[in-house]
């Protein structure tokens, strides 16, 4: 299954995966950082419920600090 992951292409081997599966394989973890499936929020407790199809787009978005 083919994904865009912040902007790029990303093959993932599972044909049903979800978004924590998918931040699993990346290497996130901890609750510093929010996720957008095809532009739209997903709300933390559903990721490992949120399955994901083929080309869909991710945007894995971290809070930037300083001033």
């Amino acid at each position: 299954m083919n994904l865009m992951v912040n902007g790029e292409s990303l093959t993932v081997q599972q044909s049903e995966q979800t978004i924590a599966g998918v931040l699993q394989q990346l290497g996130y973890s901890g609750e510093i950082f929010a996720v957008a499936l095809n532009g739209n929020f997903v709300a933390r407790a559903t990721y490992g419920e949120t399955s994901l199809h083929d080309g869909d787009c991710l945007d894995i978005v971290a809070p930037v600090v300083g001033g």
